[in-house]
């Protein structure tokens, strides 16, 4: 009979590749009493669902040691206890690559310009041991312990190669006479060494950086959420703290303060900023009866509301945590080298200790001496310098030219992914369109006879309105260095605008409801563009006297001069483009028309857009969603390519793995064509990597040997390594010299 199963999850320091997490998984799945366990890469998290009364955490915690991971079993302050431990590591890799580059720079002087220095092998070796054995001892110790669970990988391959290559020069330069003898040169490859920790540590650098800014996003979203609140109790007002809110609570929100908690206003109006729901620009009025939402911002006025959903079940708690599963249920990009290195290291010594096998049973005289060369030049010739530089260089160097052009690239994942991308779902406020409302369109009725009197008073009334869109109206009137008039008695009539008295006249500025309640007449001339305005989609706010409109104008979030010919450019490439926005149908089915997309859908709420994510990854595609909006937030995390416009929100541009500096679409067709670019040059740089060892081996190991007598010489050997590495960054740097139109 099973025991009770508990669950828990706890966060998991150390891994750098999705080999690890398979390891972390495979070692904690195989202990007694554990019923299943699942690493989540992307979070650093391991689910574990285990018997209790067989084992407990603190054996999970020393399975996972035994390998070279941590396990933090604080969950409470798990998180924080992870991003300390990453904060520390970047911290000392990054100190050890100063010391580690800072030693090998005069050995490898030495070793090309000052061979002849007196007891140059001597300072060679002092000054390349701590590179290896104290700076660079990671890659030992975690070779060590991948080992004694039967596993290799990358670091097997550095520790192996260099290790190999540091004792072979000791023994050189402490015994040269042990070659002199057979008639050879005692060559040393302390350079060869040093060179290739400091490269593979460069890399594991570049790989924390971009760990150590994984959960920004979600803790700037928790900051969307005040901290305390002001319930309104029998006693008067109370300050306490958010986790102390029940449902069912009164809780008053002053002007300019958060919205705490979900819940109904029964008391206020106000207008609200729910551009992180909606994606709209505009703020949306408020008043009895209506929904409020936590994390949204109150604007205008004071606002009493009953808590309806808190904690846990709040539409921004619910943000945050699809935001946090949809960045965790994203299988990493397996890295190609760590997948070749799998397979490589066991193949290479395999063939090194072939090598040496076959030399003690036909190498004759010196059997043993020349088979130990040839052992260890097969070593040499295939070090990982190459191998370990044909990714990180090309990323580099890829990411600096998308720099150049205003493409923010954050991780490889985004240019590994960016060629595949055949479906682009695109935000429509403030990515397809300019992101802030605008008078477009202006017009005075026939029947004014003193416009600037009357504009002066529109611009005066305007300036003390708290309507949203009275901004827009007061930047378009001043443009012409308007003044206000010396207007009285304004008041504002909730739902429909406001009126204000100058001279002796009363003036009206507002909706239609306002005209229709007030019975005011519309002059034929303004009716016909008041009708264009609508058919447009376009807000109409409307200028009276006491008996006629007077003027109207018309506002909109217009569309971005690129934004078209970007969605032409992404159709030509097959990939297919759709639109969702929060907004209403009318204006949607417009924007998408000016934009060219044919494919869109309105009304859409943050979780829906995640949604439609995955119902177009289900279907196989590989979706890229852009966006700027906290409302974009969960699709962003989960789209396989993430792209934020640069003038959006942080928490959008920290969730996205690209950001597009100028917020132009036209730079995302860019973006693409650099992935593809780059993905081309890592398997450029993979064939020079591996076309050096694939004609090296065979001679290191001394196949030609039997037919002429010829054996490679190590110092070649060692030369060739270089010149693959050469390789492999010349090749990277011809990306920058790349066109991306």
């Amino acid at each position: 009979m099973q025991s009770n199963i508990q669950t828990l999850t706890f966060p998991v320091t150390g891994m750098s590749c999705a080999a690890c997490a398979i390891s972390v998984e495979s070692i904690i799945a195989a202990q007694d009493g554990v019923d299943k366990a699942a690493v989540n890469y992307a979070s650093q998290t391991v689910k574990i669902a285990f018997q209790p009364d067989i084992i407990q955490p603190a054996d999970f915690q020393k399975a996972v040691q035994a390998i070279g991971y941590g396990l933090i079993l604080d969950t409470e302050n798990g998180k924080t206890l992870q991003e300390e431990a990453q904060r520390g590591n970047y911290q000392r890799l990054k100190t050890n690559i100063i010391w580690a580059a800072t030693l090998t720079i005069p050995v490898v002087f030495i070793a090309m310009l000052w061979m002849a220095l007196p007891y140059a092998n001597y300072i060679m070796l002092a000054l390349t041991a701590p590179v290896l054995f104290i700076f660079g001892r990671s890659f030992f110790i975690n070779a060590w312990k991948q080992a004694a669970h039967g596993k290799a990988n990358m670091d097997t391959l550095v520790a192996l190669s260099t290790g190999i290559a540091f004792i072979f020069s000791v023994f050189n330069t402490l015994n040269p006479d042990f070659w002199h003898r057979p008639g050879l040169h005692p060559h040393v490859y302390f350079e060869a060494a040093a060179v290739v920790i400091v490269f593979i540590m460069l890399g594991k650098l570049l790989e924390e950086r971009a760990k150590s800014n994984t959960s920004s996003a979600v803790k700037k979203l928790m900051g969307l959420q005040p901290n305390t609140v002001l319930l309104i109790t029998a006693d008067g007002e109370k300050e306490t703290a958010i986790a102390n809110v029940e449902v069912g609570d009164h809780i008053l929100v002053r002007s300019g303060e958060k919205i705490p908690v979900d819940g109904v206003v029964y008391d206020g109006s106000s207008y609200v900023d729910e551009s992180m729901i909606s994606g709209e620009p505009v703020p949306v009025e408020k008043k009895e009866g209506s929904s409020v939402f936590a994390g949204t911002i109150n604007q205008k006025g004071s606002l009493k509301f009953k808590a309806e959903k808190v904690g846990g079940d709040t539409l921004l708690a619910q943000i945050i945590k699809q935001v946090q599963d949809a960045q965790g249920s994203k299988a990493p990009v397996q890295k190609l080298v760590d997948k070749i290195a799998g397979i490589f290291v066991p193949v290479v010594m395999g063939i090194a200790l072939l090598t040496l096998g076959i030399w003690l049973v036909f190498g004759g005289q010196y059997a043993f001496t020349q088979g130990l060369l040839a052992m260890v030049t097969v070593l040499v010739i295939a070090c990982p310098c190459a191998l370990g530089l044909a990714t990180p260089t090309a990323i580099m160097v890829g990411m600096g030219k998308g720099a150049e052009n205003g493409i923010l690239i954050k991780d490889a994942e985004a240019l590994e992914l960016g060629h595949k991308v055949n479906a682009i779902i695109l935000d429509k406020t403030g990515t397809i369109t300019e992101g802030k409302p605008e008078v477009t369109d202006f017009y005075w009725s026939p029947a004014v006879t003193n416009q600037p009197e009357s504009q002066a008073v529109f611009l005066a009334m305007e300036k003390q309105s708290e309507h949203p869109l009275a901004t827009a109206i007061v930047g378009y009137l001043q443009k012409d260095h308007g003044k206000s008039a010396q207007i009285s008695d304004f008041e504002s009539i909730t739902s429909m605008g406001v009126k204000a008295r100058f001279a002796t006249n009363n003036y009206h500025i507002g909706s239609h409801k306002l005209v229709y309640q007030n019975q005011l007449a519309i002059p034929a001339a303004l009716k016909s563009r008041v009708e264009i305005l609508l058919n447009q989609a376009k807000t109409v706010i409307y200028f009276a006297n006491e008996k006629e409109v007077l003027a109207v104008a018309g506002i909109t979030d217009q569309i971005k001069v690129n934004s078209a010919k970007a969605v032409t450019a992404l159709k030509d490439n097959g990939i297919e483009v759709y639109m969702l926005t929060g907004d209403n149908s009318v204006t949607a089915a417009t924007i998408a028309k000016q934009a060219g997309v044919e494919h869109y859908q309105a009304d859409v709420l943050p979780a829906a857009k995640a949604d439609f994510v995955k119902q177009l990854q289900q279907q196989g595609k590989v979706v890229a969603m852009i966006g700027d909006g906290i409302n974009d937030s969960q699709a962003l995390a989960q789209a396989d390519v993430s792209i934020a416009m640069g003038k959006g929100s942080d928490i959008a541009m920290d969730v996205a793995k690209m950001t597009i500096v100028s917020s132009d679409l036209l730079q995302v067709p860019k973006a693409l064509r650099l992935s593809k670019l780059t993905v081309q040059t890592i398997r450029q740089n993979l064939f020079w990597a591996f076309i050096y060892n694939l004609i090296g081996i065979p001679l290191a190991a001394g196949i030609l040997y039997p037919i002429n007598g010829f054996l490679l010489n190590p110092m070649i050997a060692g030369a060739a390594m270089a010149l693959s590495s050469v390789s492999v960054v010349s090749n990277s740097l011809r990306l920058k010299l790349a066109k991306l139109n």
